[in-house]
């Protein structure tokens, strides 16, 4: 059993506390599904399908950092902002990330699976490897396209439409507005995430040039890259007006809706391209408030 220091620095290297980013709109999907299916949240087919939602996306995120970790180590050296990370020192083996990728492939596919055996629901388990292909070819998509942003982007956006799927197979799921609704939180968060990932990819422009990695900031410049980053924040608020409207969401979610907006502009406002020193506070607070206030709000609009 490894000390408990050498794990807190394992999650510490995956940045597990960025799990708020995803998993709020992966609960709205999952409470919203659970309306259309008549589960009472907090019955016992209820706290199972939750449970299963939270496992997958933990197990799901962990996957997809260490294995980020694992392949960009080379790079992570030469970059001065990354130098130190664990897995470039050694205080995090590659042995250990391996096992743990081989370990969260595992315990994917059993909580999956869970799906099928508690509930008869076999798509989670059938989507179960494209899933993690998915997710950890964002880690090599920087290597040949500066688009890459917008694959994490979809990475994150997949977490409220599986969810739904779980929760709501597609033998069960009439193409309606409830549907709908899920698909554009996806949207939106996809958007979101990629447009924060800009704003952060532009404390690597230089060393992504030198790496020969790409990126938007690297390939168009700070100020255009500014310029979509702010486009796709726009598109974010876009999307997140359409879920309101057709899921027919009330006060609460408004109340969440336009602080996630106040939020974004906030974020946007804090980054220029004279100055980017503020970007760790844009990345880290401004959008765990988004993911914080939005999604609380907005399950509360759902079960209230």
């Amino acid at each position: 059993m490894r000390k408990p220091g050498q794990l807190a620095t394992f999650l510490d290297l995956i940045k597990f506390a960025h799990s708020i980013f995803a998993l709020p709109f992966a609960l709205i999907a999952t409470f919203w599904s659970f309306q259309f299916a008549g589960v009472a949240p907090f019955s016992m087919g209820g706290v199972e399908r939750l449970g299963l939602i939270l496992a997958c996306m933990v197990i799901a995120r962990t996957w997809a950092m260490t294995f980020n970790r694992l392949v960009d180590r080379h790079f992570d050296a030469v970059n001065p902002r990354t130098a130190r990370r664990p897995s470039v020192t050694g205080a995090v083996t590659a042995g250990f990330m391996r096992a743990t990728l081989a370990a969260c492939f595992l315990f994917f596919l059993a909580a999956t699976a869970g799906f099928g055996l508690l509930l008869g629901n076999f798509w989670p388990l059938i989507l179960a490897v494209p899933v993690l292909t998915w997710l950890a070819a964002y880690s090599l998509t920087k290597r040949f396209t500066a688009l890459c942003h917008f694959w994490l982007g979809a990475s994150l956006g997949l977490a409220p439409v599986a969810a739904w799927l779980a929760i709501v197979p597609p033998a069960l799921s009439p193409v309606d507005a409830r549907g709908l609704t899920v698909l554009l939180l996806g949207l939106g968060v996809t958007f979101w995430v990629a447009g924060f990932d800009i704003l952060y990819a532009l404390q690597d422009e230089t060393v992504d040039r030198q790496s020969q990695l790409h990126s938007i900031p690297a390939a168009l410049g700070r100020s255009k890259a500014l310029v979509i980053s702010r486009l796709c924040h726009v598109l974010t608020a876009g999307f997140f007006l359409a879920v309101g409207i057709t899921g027919g969401f009330h006060i609460a979610y408004w109340m969440g809706y336009g602080a996630a907006v106040a939020l974004l502009v906030i974020e946007q406002a804090l980054v220029s391209a004279r100055d980017i020193s503020k970007i760790n506070v844009a990345f880290m607070t401004a959008n765990g408030l988004i993911g914080l206030v939005f999604g609380l709000l907005a399950i509360a609009d759902i079960v209230g």
